[in-house]
């Protein structure tokens, strides 16, 4: 496990997927992200890619082939090199050298650099294409936040904040055997209070936010999620249909991609909130976490 930390916050980064499995605030003694218990969700905070969510019977064409990738694509499970650290940063790097091939026909180059900067975790991803032609692709996260944070509260006591991006329609959108759905605009939301049943259909999936707050009601601890120019974000926790609840954990999924649609053709290129990157040319998003 690699550790970086500063004045604030102790962040602890697993090597397999290059993914965030603990953030602790120094100040408060509280740990924020999902233990990762597999009763409900044995991940915490894996980095999504090639694809986001699902594939319309887990397959796409392209050039005239079909290839096969589950939920999320292989990223997250994919064993990465440390290039660089420091006390308070650290940059992984993965390349993918012609191993994956067989479900996706591309060679890339993945790096996941963390940094602390005070109370704020900021995430910046690089994807390069090694490629002598264009290279489609999706990437997300999908960080679990610990709810309740104290003892004394419940996932009630929570609501989500939200701040839309400016001068942008907000879409709402919906999974329904999980392909996509549009439903419409949802311009006037603001805020949404957790309850057991919020997620009993699966995500809330929205475009054109640029930052959520999930924030506790009684103690205003809680974790502000921040991706201007991300085209979707998701959010979702496990729902038990046996008990009627939702698991103690929220994620926030800054996405650059979304699921297929109900419609989609199956062909890679065409599909929806694809991304394009030109021979040798270089991707880079970046997304903030203040835990508070």
């Amino acid at each position: 496990m690699i550790i970086i930390e500063n004045d604030w916050l102790t962040v602890e980064i697993s090597k397999v997927g290059a993914e965030v499995r603990k953030v602790k605030h120094k100040k408060n003694g509280m740990d924020y992200m999902w233990t990762g218990d597999k009763a409900y969700w044995g991940r915490v905070s894996p980095v999504l890619f090639p694809i986001v969510g699902r594939l319309n019977e887990d397959k796409y064409q392209l050039e005239g082939k079909t290839y096969e990738m589950s939920q999320h694509g292989f990223l997250r499970d994919v064993e990465f090199e440390v290039q660089e650290q420091t006390p308070s940063d650290v940059t992984f790097c993965f390349e993918s050298g012609g191993r994956y091939l067989q479900v996706y026909p591309y060679d890339f180059k993945a790096v996941i650099h963390y940094r602390l900067m005070e109370e704020t975790f900021v995430v910046h991803w690089e994807i390069v294409n090694e490629n002598e032609r264009e290279m489609y692709f999706s990437m997300g996260a999908h960080p679990a936040f610990r709810i309740p944070l104290l003892e004394n509260e419940t996932v009630r006591d929570y609501s989500l904040h939200f701040t839309p991006a400016a001068n942008k329609n907000v879409i709402e959108y919906e999974l329904k055997d999980s392909l996509v759905h549009e439903k419409g605009n949802a311009n006037q939301l603001s805020k949404i209070q957790l309850t057991d049943s919020l997620f009993a259909h699966d995500a809330l999936i929205y475009s054109n936010i640029d930052q959520i707050t999930l924030v506790s009601n009684k103690s205003n601890h809680g974790v502000e999620v921040m991706f201007r120019e991300f085209p979707f974000v998701g959010i979702w926790s496990k729902y038990t249909d046996t008990d009627g609840k939702m698991a103690p954990f929220v994620c926030i999924e800054p996405w650059y991609g979304i699921a297929d649609t109900y419609k989609t053709t199956g062909n890679f290129k065409e599909k929806f909130g694809i991304n394009m990157l030109n021979p040798r040319e270089s991707f880079h998003a970046e997304y903030n976490m203040k835990f508070k």
